[in-house]
């Protein structure tokens, strides 16, 4: 593949709804740039974009596929985003990469619970939209009626292209010159019309619509002139330095059985060589540019360097993760990573065999490089290993890779829910710690008031003392005892949260005070606190929505409803009906399995954090009981 300078390139993300059919129009766009010597299939497991062992058995994407084609003398990179709503963090991560977004509808099916969500990322990042209209040649596909649902979902400037009167109008209104043309000739010339649209589309205040069939080969080439003549060059979006020393951008990493660590990156300053160094600005460490690629799939083709704007791939970059900047040295460049929600739901994970222990580690390690959205760590009071995702779905994938990939053969136990413990009550307490056993002694002593705090404010704390009652070296000791009793939980186990400390007295002396005193102090004031501050169970409360044939919405509400769900609205779109409802993660452990039996396989869910909430009385001591909690003693 020759170079391309930037205003030659355009960085497209597809994203939208699982199964509205990305992989496949990416498929076709390759086939009909000559990319492909013919059209691969999903269902055959031969796509480009969808190349992983996972992906291919599952028939989805889990994560973003990249393929660059020629068309048009312009070089089009393609980012293949997974719509499934336990992968689609996936998505939001690489979209720094993009410069504009197809967001991929079913038009046989219309806009769903993802699209939405595509749409909210695509606003986030400030990029230019144009929705595809999809499976036109299926038997319920109507064209009409997705532009119809489009538009009541997201306004008027949604606009088919095929409506050319509404769009001049469009086009015009934000220009008075455009306008006097429009009232003078009752049209726009070509020229003004072609830049004035893509204005428009860059400036976010235009979404056009298109419709295609990849399986028929229709409208595929008339998408690709598309995205060549009215979606911007990374320079028409973004004020990026052609001229200056290179930077870029790693925007995803791929843990490979055989190359290793294949980072792809965008590079956001100058032009990159093949062979060039660059430094890592979070470890300060010298990486070498060796093998430079544009990515096609799980292949790469090289080149010998890459404009700014331009998406490229490289093996074997020792100290760079996802969301790092690398710079040449003589100008250092930061720019902004993607900051990743916390998981969702753990799973405890177990080996079994001694051989499977040894090699987790090391699976791990990988597997957490590729999806930073994953944590992996050892509970304090049961002493396992969890495994934190997503969704079920997403740990069973990871624990798939890590038999399939690595080798490491476990099995996944009964999720953990991250119950928080809080206060809903006000203390004002002591802890004296005072301790003699010959020669030097242990003193240190506090008084401490308790509050609760708003729902997501985690800890606060205040040093109001005065006159030295608590000397200034010891406060923190004071912070860090209450902080490290707090962690432990005083119900069941669970961390502490949202409550304020106001350390307002105390007392010392000269000889038998020192940090670990304060901090014993600290943690007896805050195991006084607890017998007053009525200490409370929270849980994670899901955000969760439920796309549905209508006939089965009333069951599936009176079943939210057992799982002591808040319903919190409806509607009817294109044949089907959202639910839209905050559940107790813990009432939705076994969600999927029961939705599809209720509905025999034809409605889809999906579900997200949003905050957390007092547990039910019956429910909390159900949970207390079963966690058999033991608070720690004073010398511990």
């Amino acid at each position: 593949m020759r170079f391309y300078n930037s205003s030659e390139i355009r960085n497209v993300a597809l994203a939208g709804h699982a199964h509205a059919g990305k992989t496949m129009l990416v498929s076709a766009m390759l086939y009909a740039g000559g990319a492909t010597s013919r059209l691969l299939r999903t269902e055959e497991g031969s796509t480009v974009t969808d190349f992983d062992e996972e992906e291919v058995a599952r028939r989805h994407s889990i994560s973003t596929g990249i393929a660059a084609l020629e068309y048009s003398k312009k070089k089009i990179n393609l980012l293949d985003t997974p719509g499934l709503n336990t992968f689609i963090h996936d998505a939001r991560l690489c979209l720094p990469a993009a410069d504009a977004m197809l967001l991929v509808v079913d038009g046989s099916v219309g806009v769903q619970v993802q699209t939405e969500k595509a749409w909210n990322f695509a606003a986030e990042f400030h990029l230019p939209v144009v929705f595809v209209v999809t499976k036109l040649d299926h038997e319920r596909a109507s064209f009409t009626n997705i532009v119809s649902s489009i538009r009541e979902r997201f306004g008027r400037r949604c606009c088919s292209v095929e409506s050319q009167e509404e769009l001049v109008e469009m086009i015009a209104e934000d220009n008075d010159e455009l306008m006097q043309e429009f009232f003078d000739q009752g049209s726009l010339s070509p020229e003004h019309l072609n830049a004035g649209l893509k204005h428009e589309i860059i400036e976010r205040k235009l979404f056009p619509i298109l419709g295609v069939s990849a399986l028929a080969d229709q409208g595929i080439r008339e998408l690709l002139n598309f995205i060549c003549e009215a979606l911007p060059s990374p320079l028409e979006r973004a004020a990026l330095e052609t001229k200056a020393p290179a930077s870029i951008f790693a925007f995803k990493t791929l843990a490979d059985a055989f190359s290793g660590r294949v980072t792809y990156f965008k590079v956001m300053a100058g032009t990159l060589r093949n062979d060039g160094h660059l430094i890592n600005s979070r470890t300060g460490h010298d990486e070498r540019f060796a093998h430079l690629s544009t990515p096609f799939g799980k292949q790469t083709h090289e080149v010998a360097e890459l404009a700014t704007g331009d998406i490229g791939v490289v093996m074997k970059l020792k100290e760079t993760h996802t969301g790092d900047s690398l710079s040449d040295k003589s100008k250092q460049q930061v720019w902004p990573a993607v900051q990743v929600p916390e998981p969702a739901i753990a799973y405890a994970i177990v080996t079994k065999s001694r051989n499977d222990e040894d090699r987790l580690a090391n699976g791990m390690h990988k597997v957490l490089e590729e999806d930073p959205s994953l944590r992996f760590y050892r509970d304090p009071q049961t002493k396992e290993f969890l495994l934190a995702g997503n969704g079920q779905q997403h740990v069973e994938v990871i624990v798939a890779r890590l038999r399939k990939r690595y080798h490491v053969d476990v099995e996944l136990r009964a999720p953990k829910i991250a119950y928080r413990e809080t206060i809903r009550g006000f203390a004002d307490v002591q802890g004296r710690h005072k301790k003699q056993s010959g020669g030097h002694g242990q003193f240190g002593d506090c008084k401490v008031k308790l509050e609760p705090l708003g729902r997501g404010e985690q800890f606060e704390f205040v040093n109001a003392t005065f006159g030295g009652s608590v000397p200034k070296q010891y406060v923190s000791a004071v912070e860090k005892g209450i902080q490290e009793a707090a962690s432990m939980g005083w119900l069941a186990g669970y961390p502490m949260v949202d409550f304020k400390v106001t350390l307002y007295d105390g007392s010392y002396h000269d000889v038998d005070s020192n940090e670990m005193s304060f901090k014993m102090a600290g943690r007896k004031a805050f195991k006084a606190a607890m017998a007053v501050a009525k200490p409370a169970l929270l849980e994670p409360i899901m955000k969760v929505e439920v796309q549905t044939p209508v006939e089965y919405a009333g069951d599936l509400l009176g079943d939210l409803n057992s799982r002591r769900g808040r319903v919190a609205g409806m509607e009817v779109n294109a044949g089907s009906q959202t639910l839209r409802a905050m559940v107790p993660m813990a009432e939705m452990l076994s969600y999927q399995n029961d939705l599809t039996a209720m509905t025999q396989g034809r409605a889809t869910f999906a579900m997200e954090f949003d905050h957390y909430d007092f547990v039910p009385q019956l429910q909390a001591e159900k949970i207390i009981a079963a966690a058999n909690y033991t608070h720690l003693t004073d010398d511990e």
